[in-house]
């Protein structure tokens, strides 16, 4: 990053009174900048950060009532249910493709021929459900 202007330097003497003017809620973030012409935005912010003044930094706080909790619970068991779910239907997919390519060269047939013959078979049928 370039800086158009001069870079400032603060003792530790004058953050922690600057901190100290925040902590006591004579200042809030916004008026310290002005006050003392600090520049930066994240300035003070980042001061707290390092000497641990935490209290004085907003904090995000998420409200969810006991409801939200619990569905949001078992959505992620339902997610890892279906997880489940589909690695076994992947496991049985891959089962039933070995077998019919075993069966298929154990009797000297083709195996893409086979899978076609089946997927019209089961088409005909689907029709023959729908019509009745």
């Amino acid at each position: 990053m370039k800086s158009n202007g001069p870079i400032f330097r603060y003792s530790e003497a004058f953050k922690n009174q600057v901190l100290q003017e925040i902590e006591s809620g004579a200042l809030n973030f916004t008026t310290a900048r002005n006050k003392y012409g600090i520049r930066g935005v994240q300035t003070i912010q980042s001061w707290a950060k390092k000497y641990g003044s935490f209290g004085i930094l907003p904090k995000i706080i998420r409200v969810e009532s006991p409801n939200e909790r619990d569905q949001i619970k078992d959505l992620k068991a339902q997610i890892k249910q279906l997880k489940h779910a589909l690695a076994d239907v992947t496991v049985d997919r891959i089962i039933a493709e070995s077998t019919l390519e075993v069966i298929c060269e154990q009797r000297g047939l083709d195996v893409e021929e086979v899978k076609k013959k089946a997927g019209l078979l089961l088409q005909e049928r689907a029709k023959g459900k729908e019509e009745k």
